[in-house]
């Protein structure tokens, strides 16, 4: 019992090792795109009665976005939402820490960042649409070792993900109309 014993902890020892490396050595590539031969990577769009003015100032409101999304939680905006400030968030049960790069008032929004085994690129665009609509396209591209390892999990919950984010932003957004 001793011997199954030990053996377990030395494979799950060994386990903790390779991963460690692997977060590691991980490096990433930032960009103000998404990455196009990322594993998974999702476009969607939707159109909100909104203006964009209104849209890029609640998704640019970092620090509410729990009141309007639920699936995060904790979020927290480090200065001012402008290229290379960053932001802390939780989401999916993972802490993630997300650096802005671009913030474009009332056209793009984009951030990245990496979480464990992943990094994503995130980029958000709003364009004007007669009537006070908007047209809000968000890609996303997500990357790393447990990226590859679980890629069709990893891409129908980021599809989920984002989908609910947009449903959630025209819901808001459109309050109040």
């Amino acid at each position: 019992m001793k011997k199954l014993f030990y053996s377990i902890i030395i494979l799950l020892a060994a386990v903790a090792v390779v991963i460690g490396g692997l977060e590691l050595f991980s490096h990433y590539t930032p960009s103000t795109g998404i990455h196009k031969d990322a594993p998974v990577q999702t476009r969607k769009s939707i159109v909100i009665h909104a203006t964009p003015e209104k849209v890029w100032t609640l998704l640019s409101n970092v620090n509410h976005w729990s009141s309007w999304q639920t699936d995060i939680r904790h979020p927290r905006l480090n200065g001012q939402f402008v290229p290379g400030n960053s932001f802390t968030w939780e989401s999916g049960g993972l802490n993630i820490r997300s650096d802005i790069h671009t913030a474009t008032p009332y056209s793009n929004i984009g951030w990245s960042g990496p979480a464990f085994g992943a990094f994503a690129i995130h980029l958000w665009t709003f364009t004007a649409l007669p009537d006070g609509y908007t047209r809000v396209d968000v890609e996303e591209s997500m990357e790393g070792w447990l990226v590859k390892l679980m890629a069709h999990k990893f891409q129908q919950g980021l599809d989920d993900s984002l989908d609910k984010w947009l449903a959630a932003l025209k819901t808001t957004a459109e309050q109040g109309k």
